[in-house]
Parts: C-alpha cells; structure tokens; sequence
C-alpha cells in the first residue's frame, strides 16, 4: 500500500504533465515553462506523499545541496553521451551537418527535465527504495532495471535489444548512482544530461522517439549494430559498455559509503522456493 499511495500520484502528475508538455511542443517557451512547472510538482508531490505514507522527512529530494548534486550529475551524464557518440563518430556512424535550432534546444530543456525528473522519482525515489528495503540493493537494482528497460518497450522503434540495453546502461546505473549517493538529485541530473546531451546538443534520437532540434543537425548513418539504428545511440554497444562501467564506479562506491543494503534473508528463502 506504500508503494502505491506514493506511486500512483506521482504517476498521474508525469502522465498529465507529459500530455500537457506533448501538446505545446511548437512553442519552446511554453515546453520550458510546462516542462520544469511538471519536475517541480512531481517533486513536491512526492515528498508529500513520502512524509504521509513513511512518516519521515524525505531526505532523498532535500533542497539544500540539490543544485550541486544535479550539476554533477549533468557533467556525468553528458560526459558519458559525449563519449559515446564520439566513439560512434570515430567509426564513421555519426557527423554533424551543420547547426540546428536554439529554440528548439531551449524547449527540449522543459520536456527532458519533466521526463527525467518523473521517471527518476518513479522508478529509484518509489520503486527501488522500496524494492530495496525487501529485498536488497542488488536484487532491487536488478529488478528495478529490468522494468525500466521493458518500460521502453512501448515507445516508437523499439526493440528487444533496445529494452535491454537500456535496463543496464539506464536503469541498472541510475540505480546504482542512487545507492551511491542517497540522494535523487544525482541521477536525476545523469538522467536529464544523457538525454539532454542526445537530443538537446547533438540531434541524435532518443530511446526511439526520433532526432530533435538540438543545438547541432546530428545524423546517423551505417550499420544499426554501432549506431542503434532507429532506437538511438542507446542501443549502441558503446552506451551499454559506459553504462556499466559508471555502474560499477557507483557500486563500488556505494559500497565503500556503507550504502549497500544486504540481502534479506527472508528475500533468501522466497528466492530459493
């Protein structure tokens, strides 16, 4: 019933903020506006929601320090995009024809913050803290991972081995940087830079939802095994391989902070039956 009563709500704001973002897209400013007005109304939804099915203060969305962590977490996430479509482009599977649209840059700001900062609170903030508690951080990484990955299922393009690819680059590693740091605000900016970096600064598609107009007219060519086809470079090998790479550096460093919760030995039992 904890689940629910923090999941429900949360997912109603990212759905009705979702639709409402999807239906102004031709004006940036408006996408902007509407974009963060859902990242900050999901929020705030969901420490309310925390404070009165936990009990608690919910530490995970605390304000101070969530800029910083949220620009860290952007450095990492365009970091790690920015080396995969260099990679790509060293094999030839990406080039830049010229410059694209600031507005449009401007605009996908507002509609990436609202898909990242929802999905974020959705599938770490309710799903893997809660699955966690039961189960452990390793079960509930693998878990939560996977239902992210089968979650993109439903987008346009996709593909089993885009789903896949994404429960371990994503959300095996969103996870991860979580347990890390205890805090949402991390991955939330990992979540927002990588898709930001993909449509935002490089025009490339994102989870196969088709190029935008970023900052630069990205396009991909060649075979669909380095680029990842109509999927995105999300589906490319190299996001898989950086993906766990970040995904251990968080482990390991989550394990050294003490963040790792054990396996339960109940969790044990109902496994081994």
């Amino acid at each position: 019933m904890r689940l629910l009563k923090q999941l429900v709500p949360v997912a109603v704001v990212a759905f009705a903020g979702g639709m409402i973002v999807g239906a102004v897209q031709g004006s940036p400013l408006l996408t902007l506006l509407l974009g963060v007005a859902t990242a900050v109304l999901a929020v705030l939804v969901y420490a309310r929601m925390v404070r009165w099915s936990e009990r608690r203060a919910p530490v995970e969305v605390v304000a101070k320090g969530a800029v910083a962590a949220i620009v860290r977490g952007m450095l990492i996430g365009v970091g790690m995009f920015a080396a995969v479509i260099v990679n790509i482009a060293f094999l030839g599977g990406y080039r830049i024809d010229g410059m694209g649209s600031v507005p449009g840059a401007v605009g996908l700001v507002g509609f990436m913050a609202a898909a990242a900062v929802t999905e974020e609170l959705l599938f770490r903030g309710i799903l893997f803290r809660i699955v966690e508690e039961r189960t452990g951080t390793w079960i509930a990484l693998a878990l939560t991972g996977l239902l992210f990955g089968l979650s993109h299922l439903f987008n346009p393009h996709a593909d089993l081995w885009g789903a896949i690819a994404i429960a371990i680059e994503a959300g095996g590693m969103l996870a991860a940087a979580y347990a890390a740091t205890r805090t949402l605000w991390v991955p939330i900016g990992v979540h927002f830079g990588w898709n930001f970096a993909a449509a935002g600064i490089f025009g490339t598609e994102v989870s196969g939802n088709g190029a935008s107009q970023g900052l630069l007219h990205g396009v991909t060519s060649g075979p669909a095994l380095l680029t990842g086809g109509e999927f995105g470079p999300e589906a490319s090998p190299y996001a898989v391989v950086f993906g766990l790479l970040l995904t251990v550096g968080f482990m390991w460093l989550a394990r050294r902070r003490g963040n790792v919760v054990p396996l339960r030995r109940g969790a044990t039992v109902t496994l081994a039956q």
